[in-house]
């Protein structure tokens, strides 16, 4: 039976570091400013929008929400990005993805300053997470790597597989267990032999975005399992991308959904808006 990893307690212990070091700053230097973007109506999105909102003022950050109509234009969008770029009380700014359908996702990040990009998607920082020289982490990957290290998980060489080569959580995952000095194997929706790869695993982490889609067979006894999707089934109940009930009698750990890497990502996200502070006032 896995022992669960628990992402409430990891995240709660992060966010009351980050909290005390915001408590030192504001007695001298001011605090954290994070500005958030959301276009449109999507539930899911404005879910998440509270929840960073809620999290920067358990922390004590300064939070301002831009709430935009579904019909913004790019001009519109990149104008708004251009003015919080030039306000020096606002040190990170998040864009909440998926923009709709006629927004350019890409020019969006590309025009945020890379000092603010605390979500680490500009292509400078992307650059830097390659070469293990960075500022910021992608906050879903680094939130993984922080439950690692609190369970005392050693990467060093460990052969890791991730399903999943998203440009948010599959590729800079995959470079940051390779900088822990992990064998990474990257699984996408082209491999052959996918359950023969996933056997191999000592850490396995599934980021693919389809419910229960990895089965105990696919796992080998005493493996780490990450499950960072997040699924609602036709029931209205939340689901991960492994099949939790079945996986943890075979797992020497096992992250929950929802509980596991959710809070984590928001965790890490309060951490990066306090390294975006303390680098833009030194």
């Amino acid at each position: 039976m896995a022992k669960i990893i628990d992402g409430k307690i990891i995240s709660a212990a992060v966010k009351d570091r980050v909290a005390k070091e915001v408590s030192k700053l504001k007695e001298t230097s001011g605090v954290p400013g994070l500005a958030v973007i959301i276009v449109g109506e999507d539930p899911a999105s404005k879910v998440y929008v509270a929840n960073k909102k809620k999290a920067c003022e358990q922390i004590g950050m300064l939070s301002v929400e831009y709430a935009l109509p579904e019909n913004t234009t790019n001009e519109e969008l990149l104008a708004l990005i251009n003015e919080l770029n030039n306000k020096k009380e606002i040190n990170g700014i998040l864009c909440q993805l998926p923009l709709p359908k006629h927004l350019d996702e890409e020019l969006v990040i590309n025009s945020i300053l890379p000092e603010k990009d605390v979500d680490a998607f500009h292509p400078q920082n992307v650059g830097k997470i390659m070469t293990g020289d960075y500022d910021f982490l992608p906050c879903t990957p680094a939130g993984i790597m922080e439950m690692l290290k609190y369970e005392n998980i050693e990467v060093e060489g460990k052969t890791c597989v991730v399903i999943g080569r998203s440009n948010i959580v599959g590729k800079p995952m995959s470079m940051l267990l390779l900088h822990k000095n992990g064998t990474v194997t990257i699984c996408h929706s082209k491999t052959k032999n996918l359950k023969e790869v996933c056997l191999s695993a000592d850490i396995l982490v599934a980021a693919v975005g389809r419910p229960n889609f990895v089965t105990a067979d696919m796992v080998k006894d005493g493996a780490v399992v990450i499950d960072v999707g997040i699924n609602r089934l036709e029931s209205g109940k939340l689901c991960g991308d492994v099949d939790f009930e079945n996986v943890k009698e075979k797992a020497a750990y096992i992250t929950p959904v929802p509980g596991g890497v959710g809070p984590m990502t928001i965790a890490t996200l309060m951490q990066n808006t306090l390294t975006a502070f303390l680098k833009q006032n030194k």
